[in-house]
């Protein structure tokens, strides 16, 4: 063998001859191994190897040559490599039955639930795996999946292969299976992706180096190649994508700890006390200033992590087959075996988990400016296409708001509100620090014409109503010279018989309800 000056590799016959049947042999091992035949077996290692794709093997062997032994081979360009979204998929996780966002998910899944206007909160992961070039995205759903599915199939019907090549995006519902351990429906989201296992050793996943599992209810902008390639420059089995947090936050997360390499190594949930001191560690050493490290000391997850495609099979099916969820049990447990390093994500991250944080992550969208956008061009958020006209506003006044398209606003009155799509706001109305979802269809003049002969209440807000922190469900329909504002600081209601809730002291208007002509709430 002789090297050119431009590092370009000649071959006598008999290196030739000899590398040609290494390299077949080599071949052969590899496309066993990349097809999943060894996908959830028991690594009999210490330290878990990575795996090596067949496809990428015919392009480096060894000294970064092709396969294809020629008189002159390239070198391989690692950085690309560990950029190639192609091998790499997501999994968005559904979410349970959403109990703490009651009564937005009385009728739909938390990813499904509506945001800014005009998105729902399952469009902020698919948005985010778009701009990064991840075109292989599964999203596993169980609880009042039905809005959710229909969503998905409008915004990102990929089917057509057009603009996504071998890329698809498929929603795996909970089902039963034959046997005695097929009867459980998911058992937390770990076991949803433990018994979705299969998926990710047919021909479609070869290529599938590393697994991203995402949460389907948080609002954030990421390029997740950007933490594709630390996770793989790292040499990680699992990456965790964390904040830093300051005192007064750090005690509402589950906080990591890390070594001076950015190893994880302990995990305390909720923290408080001593047991909150105990656990900062210095952030500089992911990045930070050391000005900013000494104001967060602290380092949450945020419930977005990366694992090399073979260890999360092993770790799902052998090592840890009884834990089921991923945050509690398989991260903490995995942390101690594994190597699990930190990735650190120093931007704008909400949960939006509860009432209160959905409320205030919306009206924060008002604020100038705000610290989360949907407005950039070179990073859009997607949703379903609508075809809707822009907004009609007639005489009003708006501060600080947002309003959406296909709305109607006749001489009203809207203060730091967010105004959902096909909202219709009457003569003398005055909105503030509401939330309104809008709607999902138009009634025609003649048909709220009826309506009103009727003695009933058409779908949006009536003459002369005055509404402040507020969330007004989808649909909703409330007459004229009502007045809503918790004017009792009143924390916690269920009058769903009237068509509302009071959580944590915010009124929740219900999806579809009828709030009669001159009520007070």
């Amino acid at each position: 063998m002789a090297v050119s000056a431009d590092l370009r590799m000649s071959f006598s016959a008999a290196d030739q001859f000899r590398g040609s049947r290494e390299l077949a042999w080599r071949n052969w091992r590899v496309v066993k191994f990349g097809n999943g035949e060894l996908m959830g077996k028991k690594l009999g290692v210490s330290q878990p190897h990575q795996g090596i794709n067949s496809k990428i093997v015919k392009q480096h062997v060894c000294m970064s040559l092709t396969t294809n032994v020629a008189p002159e081979t390239k070198l391989r360009d690692v950085d690309m490599e560990k950029r190639d979204p192609r091998t790499v998929a997501a999994v968005i996780l559904g979410g349970g039955a959403g109990t703490r966002l009651f009564p937005l998910t009385k009728q739909r899944a938390k990813p499904a639930v509506p945001i800014g206007g005009a998105y729902r909160l399952i469009d902020v992961p698919m948005s985010n795996c778009i701009n990064s070039g991840i075109n292989k995205v599964y999203i596993l759903t169980q609880f009042n999946s039905a809005s959710l599915n229909r969503h998905l199939a409008r915004a990102y019907n990929f089917g057509n292969g057009v603009n996504f090549g071998d890329g698809f995006v498929e929603v795996l519902a909970a089902t039963q299976t034959p046997g005695e351990a097929g009867k459980r429906w998911f058992q937390g989201n770990a076991d949803a992706v433990r018994q979705f296992h299969w998926l990710f050793e047919d021909a479609r996943s070869k290529e599938i180096e590393d697994v991203l599992i995402l949460s389907g209810d948080h609002l954030y902008r990421m390029d997740y190649m950007d933490f594709v390639q630390n996770h793989r420059k790292n040499g990680a089995d699992i990456t965790l994508s964390c904040l830093p947090m300051d005192d007064s936050r750090a005690s509402d997360f589950g906080l990591m700890k890390i070594d001076n390499k950015g190893r994880v190594i302990s995990f305390s949930e909720k923290p408080k006390g001593e047991d909150l001191k105990a656990m900062a560690v210095d952030t500089t050493v992911l990045g930070l200033s050391k000005e900013e490290a000494e104001k967060k000391p602290y380092i949450a997850s945020m419930g977005v992590y990366i694992f090399k495609k073979e260890i999360l099979f092993n770790i799902l099916r052998w090592r840890f087959p009884t834990a089921n969820d991923f945050g509690s049990e398989i991260i903490p447990a995995s942390a101690r075996e594994f190597v699990a390093k930190a990735y650190l994500f120093n931007d704008y991250w909400e949960d939006i988990g509860t009432i209160p944080s959905f409320f205030e992550a919306n009206l924060a969208l008002t604020a100038h400016p705000p610290r989360f956008s949907f407005y950039d061009a070179t990073k859009p958020m997607y949703t379903s296409r609508r075809n809707l006209p822009p907004s009609k506003i007639d005489s009003s006044k708006i501060v600080d708001s947002i309003i959406s398209h296909g709305s109607f606003l006749n001489n009203c009155f809207i203060e730091h509100s967010v105004v959902g799509i096909r909202s219709r706001i009457n003569a003398n109305v005055t909105l503030k620090d509401t939330v309104m979802l809008g709607a999902d269809y138009y009634e025609t003049d003649a048909e709220i014409a009826s309506l009103f002969a009727e003695g009933r209440v058409p779908v949006g807000i009536g003459e002369n109503t005055k509404i402040k922190g507020c969330i007004i469900d989808k649909n909703a329909r409330i007459g004229k010279n009502v007045v809503i504002s918790n004017s009792e600081s009143i924390q916690e209601a269920d009058r769903s018989f009237e068509g509302f809730y009071i959580r944590s002291g915010i009124i929740v208007i219900l999806k579809n309800s009828t709030i009669r002509d001159g009520f007070v709430i």
